[in-house]
């Protein structure tokens, strides 16, 4: 776990995918076409607390969804890539934007499809129930699945091995 928190210390850049990590997965549609997704409202919060705590998050999401772009705009994060079937070149092009490196740089996946850019970050993460080979790249796994608060797990670890994560807590005694 000591490794694990040297890692999370230097972030500075997290990037989640959508869907099996903010969401569980599921896929809904209505007759009308419209798409629906569930978020965990603590992921939600603890996504908020880590750009409080200078964090900075980004998404990368393979599909294209007005829901995601209507809860990433609530949640203040600004670095939103939908449609992105090959996830790499979105990388590449927000760490140049943001002067960050990739080592500076967490990435939290479901699937295989997030392969490419977890094994060239400082620190990979499965969700629970991610696919098999994801959690063979991963350096940490969190304790729950997708959609069920996994985000606001890897969000409280990086604000603890940063320092932050007391002082934010805190400040709602």
């Amino acid at each position: 776990m000591k490794d694990i928190l040297e890692k999370a210390k230097q972030i500075r850049l997290i990037i989640f995918d959508v869907d099996g990590v903010l969401t569980d997965g599921g896929l809904f549609f209505g007759d009308d076409g419209q798409e629906y997704k569930a978020f965990h409202s603590r992921d939600g919060h603890g996504m908020k607390m880590l750009q409080q705590s200078g964090v900075t998050i980004a998404i990368i999401t393979g599909r294209t969804s007005k829901v995601v772009e209507h809860r990433m705009k609530n949640l203040g994060i600004e670095h939103v890539y939908q449609g992105q079937h090959e996830k790499l070149p979105a990388f590449e092009q927000l760490i140049a934007e943001l002067n960050v490196s990739a080592e500076e740089t967490a990435y939290v996946g479901d699937d295989v499809v997030d392969l490419p850019i977890m094994t060239r970050v400082g620190l990979a993460v499965a969700v629970q129930d991610a696919h098999r080979m994801v959690k063979q790249h991963a350096h940490w796994q969190t304790s729950v699945g997708g959609g069920r608060g996994a985000a606001r797990e890897i969000c409280e670890l990086i604000m603890e091995a940063q320092g932050t994560l007391s002082p934010m807590l805190e400040s709602y005694l």
